[in-house]
Parts: structure tokens; C-alpha cells; sequence
């Protein structure tokens, strides 16, 4: 087993990452920006190293630095949670050559599937449904792409092939706004990501966004712990997730599942990983696999009873997987709200000092969070404080259950969009369950 980890992260998932270490008997280091000094897990952490000011530029995502702290610390290993730097393959590449475990997938593949048209292309390989689409980057010819939209079909969207978090895209509608949007997006690509190679596919007018949870061993055994339903967003940014999604047979699961773990065998993935889905009229289309933990890994905790980082980390130190296809259960039903310090009005946000925090209780109830009473929120990274889990016997029993908790939990001297998640678990149509991903959008006015 690893006996110490770097957990190159803040807030909820750095504290998550810190308590299965404990749990496992692993020493941890936090590191932290002069900004996050008092974050629980650098107050709980066996040792603790500072990695630089505020900016994430120059603390959490600055490679030398993070992987100075486990030289000078004498760990062995480094987990970067989600976001900042732990679908870069670059730093997964560095750390290994540096002589140090990544807690993660290997640097090749978080390259093919950092590239959304070399992600697609070895989906089809390994016979993952997928949009329809340019089948590659888009070339600089526009008859050659007015073409190619013609035979997939109006509306169609296009993407950056290096995009993520819902930035780098832009739906057309018809052929005289083809050729501005291919341009913008480049460039929009271009600017934000470094590349500006994008390709094109059909736009789904009403799909949900559901996921798929996978755990591989890097040696050719995976396995898949069922899906997740992901569809309320803002903005392409998920506010709501929940475990197994509605409306998904048995029988789905089984076949989309094993063609998930089927092709991270094809590509000897290590690691947790999750394959994301548009899901409209019965049939999937894979849009992107996310090469780390999730931030709703949670949900699919509670109804699988698996501990997702604690095998993260056992398949880094090489003890390969703890469970095979057969011993996986789904037991209940498992809902996630975001809880984020920001105005519920404009979605700014409201960083600030809590004045007061009190977490909810009661059965089936899980928060994940980093907040504590005096803790100050600071202004210079994301904006979500906690994770609100509710697990129940049925759907009904946990959005009854997730109701109670959001009328209990207290977060007092910042904004926060508690308010948001009460609107949502009442709204009759998500009650019902299978509500597409611009629903919450269109009943927000947005």
C-alpha cells in the first residue's frame, strides 16, 4: 500500500481524498495557497506545505512546485482530485517520470480522451454509440463542411476537440451561420484551450445527459458501477445528480455498462473514470469520458456501497481491482445537490466569512464539505462549499429525504443557492423524473 500521499487539491475533494487515506491507514500531505492556509484537510493533514499565493496559476496548477512537495515530503504518491490539474497529462506524465505514483489514469490516456476526436474515434473502435458527426477535426474547405452538416442534419453543434466544462461549443441552426460559427469557435478554441482544431455533430434538441462509472485496473480487468443522471445544468455545469437515472432498464445498464468497462479494457485503462452520454429517444450517444473522480462520485457510493477513492487508490499501489462485475449491487436510490456560495439571482459569486454552519442529519443523509463556522470562502476558485447527498429506499424516499436536509442545513454570512436546490426538488417535473438537460435553464429564464 502507498504509505504517503500528496493530495494536490482544495476544498471538499481534498478532505474526501484525506479521509480514505486515513481510513487505509495512509499518511497525507496537503498542500495549499497562501489563500487556503485554514481548508480542514491542511488542518487535519499529517504534514502540510504551502505551494504558493492565491492564484491557482502559480499554486495549483504550477507542476514543479506540487511535485517539490513530495520530494521534500518523502511521499510516495499524488492525487489530484478533480479539476485544476487532474485530467492534464502533462502532470500525470511528470510526476511518474519524477519517480512518484499517479493516483489516475496513465498520461496516454488521459491524452486520447482529452481529445474529444480521438475520444470519439476510439469509442467507435470499441463499439460506444456515438453522435453523428464529422468523424474527425473539421478542415478549412466550407463546401466541405456545409456538406458534411447537410447529410448529418440541421440543427448540428460544433466543438472544440480540447473543450470541456461546457466552454468551446456553438449550436447552428442552418447553413448561412455555418461558416462564422466554425471561425468563432477556433478561435474560441484557440484562446481558451491552446488548440483550435474542432469538429462537428448533430445537436440533440432534448437529450438528458447521463453517465457511466468505471473502475479498471490498467491490466485489462474493468468493471462498471451503473449510471448516473446528470441532466439538470446551468450552463453546461451539472447543479443536480442522482444514481441510478430514471427511466434506465436493467437491461440498459447491463449492455452500456459492459461496453463501457469493455472499452477501457481495449485501452488498458487504470483508474476511475466515467463515460458521459446524450441520451434521447431510448438510444446513447457518447460525448466525452472524464479520465478522474467525479464531483457527484458520491451517488453511485451510496448505491453501490463501493468507496470509490479508497479503490483509486488500491489500483495505484497495484492491488488491482476489489470487486468483479458479479459482486456489484444497486441498493435504493441516490440524489447530489451543489451547494455553491454565490447569489441566487445572478449566479455571482459570494465569497465571504460563514457566520454560522450547521450541517443536516437524519438517515441517508451525507455532506461533503470543507465549511465550518468562522471558515472564510475565498474569491479565487470555484464556488461550490459542499455536497448535499440523500439516499433513500426509492426516488421518491430520497428527494423526500433531500427536501428535509435542504430545510435543515444553515450556511449564514455569504449567499448560497440552497434556495435554488428547494425549487428544484419541489418542481413537479423533476419529481416525475427524465427532465432533459434544458430544463432548468428554460424554467430558470435563462
Amino acid at each position: 500500500m502507498l504509505d504517503k500521499v500528496v493530495i494536490a487539491n482544495r476544498g471538499e475533494i481534498a478532505l474526501r481524498i484525506l479521509r480514505a487515506c486515513r481510513e487505509m491507514g495512509i499518511k497525507t500531505v496537503a498542500v495549499h495557497s497562501v489563500a487556503d492556509r485554514n481548508l480542514k484537510h491542511v488542518l487535519l493533514a499529517d504534514e502540510s506545505v504551502c505551494i504558493g499565493p492565491a492564484s491557482s496559476v502559480d499554486s495549483y496548477l504550477n507542476i514543479p512546485v506540487l511535485i517539490a512537495a513530495a520530494e521534500v515530503t518523502d511521499a510516495v504518491a499524488i492525487h489530484p482530485g478533480y479539476g485544476f490539474l487532474s485530467e492534464n497529462a502533462d502532470f500525470a506524465e511528470q510526476v511518474e517520470k519524477s519517480g512518484y505514483v499517479f493516483i489516475g489514469p496513465r498520461a496516454e490516456s488521459i491524452r486520447i480522451m482529452g481529445d474529444k476526436v480521438a475520444a470519439i474515434r476510439a469509442m467507435k473502435e470499441a463499439g460506444v454509440p456515438c453522435v453523428p458527426g464529422s468523424d474527425g477535426p473539421l478542415g478549412d474547405d466550407p463546401e466541405t463542411n456545409l456538406r458534411l452538416a447537410r447529410d448529418i442534419g440541421y440543427p448540428i453543434i460544433i466543438k472544440a476537440a480540447a473543450g470541456g466544462g461546457g466552454r468551446g461549443m456553438r449550436v447552428v441552426h442552418s447553413e448561412a451561420h455555418l461558416r462564422a460559427a466554425v471561425s468563432l469557435t477556433r478561435t474560441e478554441a484557440q484562446a481558451a484551450f491552446g488548440d483550435g482544431t474542432v469538429y462537428m455533430e448533430k445537436f440533440l434538441e432534448r437529450p438528458r445527459h447521463v453517465e457511466f462509472q468505471v473502475l479498471a485496473d490498467g491490466e485489462g480487468n474493468a468493471i462498471h458501477l451503473g449510471e448516473r443522471d446528470c441532466s439538470m445544468q446551468r450552463r453546461h455545469q451539472k447543479v443536480v445528480e442522482e444514481a441510478p437515472a430514471p427511466g434506465i432498464s436493467l437491461e440498459q445498464r447491463k449492455v452500456m455498462g459492459e461496453r463501457c468497462a469493455e472499452a477501457c479494457r481495449k485501452i488498458t485503462y487504470r483508474g476511475a473514470g466515467t463515460f458521459e452520454f446524450l441520451y434521447q429517444d431510448g438510444e446513447f450517444y457518447f460525448i466525452e469520458m472524464n479520465t478522474r473522480v467525479q464531483v457527484e462520485h458520491p451517488v453511485t457510493e451510496l448505491v453501490t456501497g463501493v468507496d470509490i477513492v479508497k479503490e483509486q487508490l488500491k489500483i495505484a499501489a497495484g492491488e488491482g481491482l476489489t470487486y468483479t462485475q458479479d459482486d456489484i449491487r444497486w441498493t435504493g436510490h441516490a440524489v447530489e445537490c451543489r451547494i455553491n456560495a454565490e447569489d441566487p439571482k445572478n449566479f455571482l459569486p459570494s465569497p465571504g466569512t460563514i457566520t454560522q454552519y450547521h450541517a443536516p442529519g437524519g438517515p441517508g443523509i451525507r455532506v461533503d464539505t470543507h465549511i465550518y463556522n468562522g471558515y472564510t470562502v475565498p474569491p479565487y476558485y470555484d464556488s461550490m462549499i459542499a455536497k448535499l447527498i440523500a439516499h433513500g429506499e426509492d426516488r421518491a424516499s430520497a428527494l423526500a429525504r433531500m427536501r428535509g436536509a435542504l430545510s435543515e442545513i444553515v450556511i449564514d454570512g455569504i449567499k448560497t443557492n440552497i434556495a435554488l436546490h428547494q425549487d428544484i426538488c419541489s418542481d413537479a417535473a423533476f419529481a416525475a423524473g427524465g427532465t432533459d438537460i434544458h430544463y432548468l435553464e428554460k424554467k430558470l429564464g435563462l
